[in-house]
């Protein structure tokens, strides 16, 4: 996610009353001068728009205007329609309303829930015909009392009428530059425009477009030579947050191609011989990996070479960097892929609004940053003095939607950056991983008549979500889209499917996906089901798609739509990351205010810390196994349905364990639920485990609570996802929201003996400064050296080797995972710390506490088992001490430790 932005709406407006009986008498198309009357008190405010035109002939307006008996639409295409001492000056055309019996309609009120109680206007027959005129210029919403006097004059929200005059014909249309039978055509929908023509190149004056009535799409056919061409569209529109008609020069929200940072879009024909790089035309994927199988590496690509020595110098925290196969970021990437990694997920690389694309306009920090003491505030305050103009930023503010990237390009001008981004696409295939982006429809880094909007500046009130008022809704950090208006569900399917085919990604995982209605998510789906490696060059069946299904803002529990949520999603094929188990493992919540609150891999009971908010000895055990029946949810697949025996005794379905006061199980399937224990958001694992385990505990420790905890999501059933660095201790010097924190804070360490990133001073006050009182007696004396760090990846590649190797993890439905999974020692005597899973031949041993534990399996006991030959020739030789005695059924296990055992010894 990103960071904050917002603004304000205001208009000009209209002299309009009489008596009701007056009203009928005034002629369409006219609004009569009038004496001034003073407004009573009520709505008459036309900074805002409350009321919504939601089809040609219904208007919703909310409660009020008390004593109105006149209600009416005015529209004035100059926009001069204004309040002034309580009456309304102006002239424009006039649409007189009837309030309907019982409001809105059964089916308007399942299209528009939110607006259920609003009372319900009809547009009378014989205006319906001049709708699409007035909707050219500023509309409001009149209702007088019969004396006169004007009670309510508000802003009017069109986008639900727009859809309904447009969008059966819009949404089929072809958007942005089409390359046919030697000619190019430019199209932009833009319904609400007076005009739109087309600058062309940078000296030629501007050429007028043409507008399809039914559609609302303005397009302009040219030649050939058009191919390559810069261009931006003059739009002459009414804008809310302007008060006024205004004429805008805009890029293509349809850009395929941009110049360095963004000024202008580029005719790109992306189906050119030329932008194909070598092996691109005859590129073989690796071996498709089934969502449900899928381990996944979550990168951001600066991150991955910018402070790499071995990666070519001008490659450095590019595209082209994934090219570098002997640098020690693409090595490290290869031993994961061979251990098991299928995909990597690319934190945003289409067109990012908050970074100077060219490396001269960007700056870096003034200072000796490696001067500073371990735990100085010195780092932070350098970093941050550029970090508005520096290289750096985690991408989740979108400028275009489908052009790459330009600042990870070795040149932001022209096309460099599609051939580019494509050579990073066949680089990664060739080490057998999939690539999956990181797209981020949700919000849009600016709104309103900000120079970088582009969505609102064509056709404003549109593409973002409005609240009540008719103010842009923010809850998700920044101005928020609206999905389940027609035409910006179109965009998002559009702008994936031109990913998918023209850039060979294999997968997509949506930024706060429960803020789009799952039916447009599942529209997603179905677009590319329909892609063929025949027609389209990739097996659109094979993409997998993912995100972020939380619940929350303006759309909570389904306000404006069924949403694509983790509860909404289970069961379709597409799923939700979950959080149940990441916060029983790690301990507390992301928000904390303190941050030494413990969890299973943590020490919580077992290794107490010095922080009172982890409560009395007893607290602290019943937590913790409420915790572990988080955690085998988790091991399951984050099943709904799938019962085990919980740590009170009872049997339980994993939609009965609490998370929250949620149910802790929601997913219908393994592959409905993506387990993690870190992502970029919030501190990394490491960093987590330095504020919450015990301040003495050794390296060596934290090294192994780092692999019990990375465990829990590695040998789930579904899905699971690990931050890039992880596997390698990655500290971000305790920094819990570095979107911003630059390369100091961000830096991949591939080399240890560059250290793990930890002590690299206090993170950035703006998210941190609460925390550094903890932060600084951290910083100064954690430390973890090569061994540590090497041992740790290679305990991780171990797992991730068992999991990829043995069918018991990777079961298909819950009843295969009901029949092959158990955790035979829950209840009442399960040890606190402790999580032993069977799954089909095989018994693992999860033990977190410090010392050694025995976990006696009665139903195994005569049966052969030897830990598995991954770990017995692994690198951890303190995992190579667990033991098993056949006579007993007894598993000994060393302390921080995770043992897998094999009943069919290899």
């Amino acid at each position: 996610m990103a960071k904050d932005r917002h603004r304000t709406v205001a208009v000009t407006g209209i002299v309009l009353a009489l008596v009701a009986a007056l009203f009928a008498a005034i002629p369409a198309g006219a609004v009569p001068p009038r004496e001034p009357r003073k407004a009573a008190a009520g709505p008459v405010d036309l900074t805002k728009s409350t009321a919504q035109w939601i089809d040609r002939a219904t208007v919703a307006v909310p409660e009020g205007g008390e004593g109105a008996t006149a209600t009416r639409l005015v529209a004035d295409p100059d926009g001069e329609l204004a309040v002034r001492d309580g009456e309304l000056t102006g002239s424009g055309a006039e649409f007189v309303l009837r309030e309907i019996p019982g409001g809105l309609s059964p089916a308007q009120r399942a299209k528009f829930p939110h607006l259920a109680a609003y009372t319900a206007y009809e547009v009378e027959g014989r205006d319906r015909d001049r709708v699409a005129d007035a909707l050219t210029g500023q509309v409001i919403l009149t209702q007088h009392a019969a004396d006169g006097t004007l009670v309510t004059a508000t802003g009017v929200q069109a986008q639900g009428v727009l859809d309904d005059l447009y969008a059966a014909r819009a949404t089929q249309a072809e958007l942005g530059p089409v390359f046919r039978r030697g000619e190019v055509t430019l199209s932009v929908w833009a319904p609400t425009a007076q005009s739109v023509s087309l600058e062309l190149g940078v000296e030629q004056g501007s050429l007028a477009m043409e507008r399809d009535g039914a559609s609302g799409v303005w397009s302009l056919t040219g030649p050939k030579r058009w191919t390559g061409k810069t261009y931006r569209y003059v739009v002459k529109v009414w804008s809310p947050s302007a008060r006024a008609v205004v004429t805008n020069k805009v890029t293509d929200p349809y850009s395929l191609g941009l110049t360095a940072d963004s000024t202008r879009s580029i005719a790109v024909d992306l189906d050119a011989k030329s932008l194909a790089p070598h092996g691109w035309s005859t590129l073989r994927k690796p071996k498709a990996v089934p969502l449900s199988d899928a381990r996944i590496q979550e990168l951001h690509i600066r991150d991955f070479s910018a402070s790499d020595r071995t990666a070519e110098a001008r490659h450095r925290g590019t595209y082209l960097a994934f090219t570098d196969t002997r640098s020690k970021g693409s090595r490290h990437l290869g031993k994961l892929a061979r251990a098991g990694t299928s995909y990597v997920h690319l934190l945003p690389a289409f067109d990012i609004a908050t970074i100077p694309e060219r490396e001269a306009d960007q700056q870096s920090p003034d200072c000796d940053l490696a001067s500073y003491a371990a735990d100085s505030d010195k780092q932070q305050e350098c970093v941050g003095a550029v970090a508005a103009d520096d290289a750096y930023n985690w991408g989740y503010d979108p400028y275009h939607y489908t052009v790459p990237e330009g600042s990870y390009a070795t040149d932001p001008e022209g096309t460099r950056r599609t051939v580019e981004f494509r050579k990073m696409v066949v680089a990664l295939n060739g080490q057998g991983l999939r690539a999956v982006m990181d797209v981020v429809y949700n919000h849009t880094a600016a709104s309103g008549q900000d120079p970088k909007s582009v969505l609102d500046r064509i056709v404003p009130g549109y593409y973002h979500r409005l609240l009540a008022d008719g103010t842009v809704a923010n809850s998700t950090c920044c101005a928020g889209t609206a999905p389940e208006n027609a035409m910006m569900g179109k965009l998002v399917v559009d702008s994936l499917v031109t990913w998918a085919r023209q850039y060979k990604v294999d997968g997509f995982r949506f930024d706060l996906m429960g803020h789009h209605p799952k039916a447009n998510i599942l529209a997603v789906r179905k677009a590319l089901d329909a892609l063929t490696p025949e027609k389209d060059g990739v097996d659109g069946k094979r993409i997998i798609l993912y995100g972020e299904g939380w619940n929350f803002g303006e759309v909570a529990d389904d306000a404006r739509f069924v949403q694509a949520t983790q509860k909404n999603m289970a069961g379709t094929g597409i799923a939700t990351f979950s959080d149940r188990a990441r916060d029983a493992v790690r301990g507390g919540g992301p928000f904390d205010e303190d941050p030494g609150v413990q969890g299973f891999a943590s020490g919580l009971y077992t290794d107490p810390n010095s922080s009172k908010a982890n409560g009395t000895e007893a607290e602290q055990k019943a937590r913790l196994l409420h915790y572990q029946d988080l955690i085998k949810v988790g091991l399951t697949g984050n099943l709904a349905a799938y019962t085990f025996t919980d740590s009170s005794g009872r049997r339980v379905k994993g939609s009965d364990v609490d998370y929250n006061g949620a149910p802790a199980g929601y997913a219908a399937a393994p592959g409905d639920a993506v387990a993690y224990a870190d992502a970029h958001d919030n501190e990394t694992l490491f960093d987590a485990l330095a504020f919450k385990l015990p301040a003495s505990t050794s390296a060596a420790d934290r090294a192994r609570m780092q692999v019990v905890a990375l465990a829990t999501a590695t040998l789930s059933q579904g899905p699971a996802l690990s931050q890039a660095g992880t596997d390698l201790l990655r500290s971000k010097s305790l920094d819990r929201n570095s979107y911003d924190s630059g390369d100091w804070f961000n830096a991949l360490h591939w080399d240890c003996r560059d250290g793990n990133g930890f002590g690299r001073g206090l993170p950035p006050a703006a998210d941190n400064k609460a925390k550094w009182p903890y932060a600084k007696l951290l910083l100064t004396s954690v430390r973890v050296g090569c061994a540590d760090i090497r041992r740790t990846s290679a305990a991780y590649r171990d797992l991730l080797r068992i999991r990829t190797t043995e069918p018991a993890f990777r079961q298909r439905t819950t009843a295969d995972v009901q029949r092959t999974l158990s955790f035979p020692l829950s209840g009442r005597e399960e040890t606190p710390g402790v999580i032993t899973l069977r799954a089909g031949g095989l018994v693992v041993v999860i033990n977190a506490t410090p010392d050694t534990r025995e976990q006696r399996v009665r139903a195994v006991a005569g049966q052969a088992y030897a830990l598995h030959q991954v770990q017995a020739k692994g690198a951890d030789p303190i995992v190579k001490s667990a033991r098993y005695e056949e006579s007993s059924g007894i598993f000994t296990v060393p302390g921080r430790t995770v043992a897998v055992f094999s009943r069919n010894v290899h």
